[in-house]
C-alpha cells in the first residue's frame, strides 16, 4: 500500500503533560536505551505504572536523576522519538555514541558476544531498536560498543518498510502489555505506532494522539461496509487496525494478546465497555 504521512500538529500537544517536561525542563543529556528494552514509568518506582517503553538505541535525554530507597538510581527523561516524558532506571541508559543507521528488521533478535550463535546472547532486541554498526564477519555484524548480530535481522535506517499493515501482522499472537512496544508485549497503541514507524513513520504514543494527527477523517456507512485495508478504527482509549475491508487487527486487553477478528464482532464486543466506534482515520 501507498506510503502514509501522519499530520503531527506540535503545537496541539506542546502543552500535554504526556509530552512536557515538568517544571518547563529543557537541555538535559543525551543519551541512548542500552536495554533491549526500557520501560518508562510515572514516577521513580519499579511497581508504578508503566506509561511507555523505549527499544535498544533509541534516544533520550536525561533531565534530573533520583536515587529510591532501594538505592537504584533513576532518570527523568523524555523521549526522543516521540517526546513522552516519565522516568526510568538509570542502568537502562548509555552515553549517546554513535548515530544509529540501523533497525531490526525482524520481531525479535539477539545481540551476542561474539559473531557465533553459540555464544551467549548479552540480550533480545524487538523490532525498531536503532544501531551503529561497525564490521562483518561472516553472518553477522558488529553493533558497535554491544555485540553482534545476525546480519539478515537488521535493515537500513533509510531503507522503511512499505506496509505498515503487512508489518503489524507480524504481531498477531503477542502478548498484551499495557505501555508495551515489543512482540514480547504490546498495547494497542503501540501496535500502530510500532508498525508505522517501521515504515519510517512517527506517530505519537497514545491512541487520543494518534486519532488527532493521523490519516484524515472518514466517516465510514452505518454497518462500515466502505471500510478499506489500512484504516485506523478509534473507541474511547482503544484503537484497531483494518487489515482487510472486513476484518479488525489490534491487542486486545480483553484477550490479553494481538488478534484479528471480524470488525463487526469487535464493534459489538466493546460496545458495553468504551462505547461506539468514535472515529476513523484513512491515510491517502
Amino acid at each position: 500500500m501507498a506510503r502514509v504521512q501522519a499530520r503531527m500538529q506540535p503545537e496541539r500537544w506542546s502543552t500535554d503533560p504526556r509530552l512536557t517536561p515538568k517544571g518547563g525542563l529543557t537541555g538535559g543529556e543525551a543519551m541512548r536505551i542500552a536495554a533491549g528494552s526500557a520501560a518508562l514509568r510515572k514516577i521513580p518506582d519499579g511497581s508504578a505504572e508503566q506509561v511507555n517503553q523505549a527499544l535498544f538505541g533509541e534516544p533520550v535525554r536525561v533531565f534530573e536523576r533520583e536515587t529510591d530507597k532501594d538505592g537504584s538510581e533513576w532518570a527523568y527523561v523524555q523521549l526522543g522519538l516521540d517526546r513522552y516524558v516519565g522516568w526510568m532506571r538509570m542502568a537502562s541508559l548509555a552515553p549517546a555514541g554513535a548515530a544509529p543507521t540501523h533497525r531490526v528488521r525482524v520481531l525479535r533478535s539477539f545481540i551476542y558476544e561474539r559473531a557465533d550463535m553459540k555464544s551467549r546472547p548479552s540480550r533480545a532486541v524487538s523490532m525498531n531498536a536503532r544501531m551503529a554498526l561497525g564490521e562483518t564477519l561472516g553472518n553477522f555484524v558488529e553493533v558497535k560498543g554491544t555485540g553482534w548480530i545476525f546480519a539478515r535481522h537488521i535493515a537500513p535506517l533509510d531503507d522503511p518498510e512499505m506496509d505498515f499493515v503487512g508489518v503489524a501482522q507480524k504481531f498477531v499472537g503477542s502478548p498484551y502489555l499495557w505501555g508495551g512496544r515489543e512482540s514480547a508485549g504490546i498495547d494497542c497503541s503501540g501496535l500502530v505506532q510500532v508498525s508505522l514507524q517501521a515504515t519510517g513513520i512517527y506517530p505519537l504514543r497514545d491512541s487520543d494522539m494518534q486519532e488527532q494527527t493521523l490519516g484524515i477523517d472518514f466517516k465510514p456507512a452505518p454497518d462500515f461496509s466502505d471500510m478499506e485495508r489500512g484504516d485506523l478504527v478509534f473507541w474511547r482509549g482503544h484503537v484497531g487496525i483494518m487489515c482487510s475491508p472486513t476484518m479488525l487487527l489490534h491487542s486486545s486487553a480483553r484477550d490479553m494478546h494481538c488478534e484479528i477478528e471480524p470488525l463487526g464482532q469487535a464493534v459489538d464486543r466493546i460496545r458495553p465497555i468504551s462505547g461506539e466506534v468514535r472515529s476513523v482515520r484513512r491515510f491517502g
